[in-house]
């Protein structure tokens, strides 16, 4: 039976603290720099609420670096599902749609789950930058790297530099 993959959209495929230091910046000309949002949650910081409730704050969201062509490396092996927990933001569905649909052509509809919450969501592996999406996971988890997880623990998790390693993981020995 072909494995099936969870992945996570903002914060592993579409890069939204970049967004948001570019929102900051054209909005304050206040420049941050990724070291200033290690080990916070990017709601902690001034304006990023009202950011992502703006029009197009997803829909124009940077990619993040290989992330391209590690989803297409994923697809073709595996069962992947884009999982993102999209109603929280409303306006978000149909960007974050158009977004995949982008930048990620080989992602068909049938592919694409927008929820409020993951904790209903069932696969053997998901791959994840938010430890509360992990934590219930009863699979095998990876956690993708941002500045809100550096110091978090979650339990049996591999811990990933970004996509260029989640390639070169062996495939065949990761498992539920």
């Amino acid at each position: 039976m072909e494995k099936q993959i969870l992945v996570d959209m903002d914060g592993v495929l579409a890069d939204v603290y970049s967004q948001y230091i570019n929102y900051e910046f054209k909005n304050t000309g206040t420049l941050l720099h990724m070291e200033e949002l290690e080990g916070k949650s990017e709601f902690s910081f001034p304006s990023f609420r009202n950011y992502v409730m703006t029009p197009g704050f997803f829909r124009t969201a940077p990619v993040i670096p290989d992330s391209v062509e590690g989803l297409h490396y994923l697809n073709e092996r595996f069962r992947v599902l884009i999982v993102s927990s999209a109603t929280e933001f409303p306006q978000s569905l149909t960007e974050k749609q158009a977004w995949l649909n982008e930048h990620f052509p080989f992602i068909t509809w049938q592919q694409m789950i927008f929820c409020g919450s993951k904790e209903s969501i069932r696969g053997d592996i998901m791959i994840d930058d938010h430890p509360k999406n992990l934590n219930h996971f009863v699979g095998q988890r990876i956690m993708f790297p941002q500045p809100h997880n550096n110091a978090s623990q979650v339990e049996n998790c591999i811990r990933v530099s970004g996509w260029k390693e989640i390639m070169s993981l062996n495939w065949m020995g990761v498992h539920a």
